[in-house]
């Protein structure tokens, strides 16, 4: 009887010891803060890495902040994501790259200590555009970038109040750009003939179907703005940082654009951010 009791006794410290140990497995990871500033876009752009994160395992979440980057360079956060050429003006205001390729290597080289680059968007960008109207671009013979800067002394252009356009394209300076509203008010300017020029971005929602937006060509004149996500270096794992780059051979600027609309609509981005992962799943 005595053997038998110690038999129990051993078998359920046996039990215990395991159950414990399987509890420490099973406790739940440390969710990984995804930086975004306060901006619908830059909430949504963070959605989508912090998705792809959890679709590769790990737990993350979107802390929105006024300055995402001081909380990367704190540790607080640990993927910010942001776009090419505006990081690059941050790093190294002045810096002259304009191409994707440039752009993303100049970048890489002056970021932070500490800091590591993910891979960028080949085919998502939000970049500068002007926007004209088919009239105009009938009148200027060419609805490319180049055509603006052969008729710059025409130039009389507008844009939404905070939103900061080129002073500069090739070899053409530009006025200041008068402000406007919104969105309604810029391009009614433009269909009125207050001014001939728009300027928007590559991935706004809210530019209208009539309009033409001059395309940039070779040779590239406005700097590229590719979405990247950074990181503090040394703090993902590999199939962490696999999940972050597996954004850039995904999405595209259609599908930002589309995004950002819902966004603009009253969706939920994280929502909206799933959702397009559902639909474009990573690692295929």
């Amino acid at each position: 009887m005595r053997q038998t009791a110690s038999l129990r006794r051993l078998a359920l410290v046996v039990l215990v010891t395991a159950l414990t140990a399987c509890g420490a497995q099973q406790s739940p990871a440390v969710s990984l803060a995804v930086g975004a500033g306060p901006s619908p876009d830059s909430e949504l752009l963070a959605n989508l890495y912090a998705a792809a994160l959890r679709s590769y395992g790990t737990p993350a979440h979107v802390e929105v902040t006024p300055d995402p980057l001081a909380g990367l360079d704190s540790g607080s956060i640990t993927v910010v994501p942001g776009f090419t050429g505006a990081l690059l003006q941050l790093f190294a205001p002045d810096t002259p790259g304009r191409t994707d390729e440039t752009v993303y290597r100049e970048m890489v080289g002056v970021l932070p200590e500490g800091v590591a680059a993910g891979d960028y968007t080949t085919a998502a960008e939000d970049k500068p555009a002007a926007a004209i109207t088919e009239a105009t671009a009938t009148s200027w013979g060419d609805s490319d970038l180049d055509a603006l800067v052969s008729h710059c002394d025409e130039v009389s252009a507008g844009t939404v109040r905070g939103n900061t356009p080129p002073s500069r394209v090739g070899t053409c300076g530009l006025p200041d750009a008068r402000e406007f509203p919104n969105n309604a008010a810029l391009f009614d300017a433009l269909r009125a003939g207050q001014i001939n020029v728009a300027w928007t971005s590559t991935a706004d929602p809210g530019v209208p179907a009539e309009v033409v937006l001059l395309a940039d060509r070779k040779p590239v004149l406005i700097p590229a703005e590719n979405a990247v996500p950074l990181y503090r270096r040394n703090e993902l794992t590999a199939r962490q940082v696999l999940a972050v780059n597996e954004v850039a051979g995904v999405l595209d600027t259609a599908s930002l654009r589309q995004m950002r609309a819902q966004v603009a609509d009253g969706a939920d981005p994280r929502q909206v951010a799933e959702a397009w992962l559902t639909d474009n799943p990573l690692g295929r």
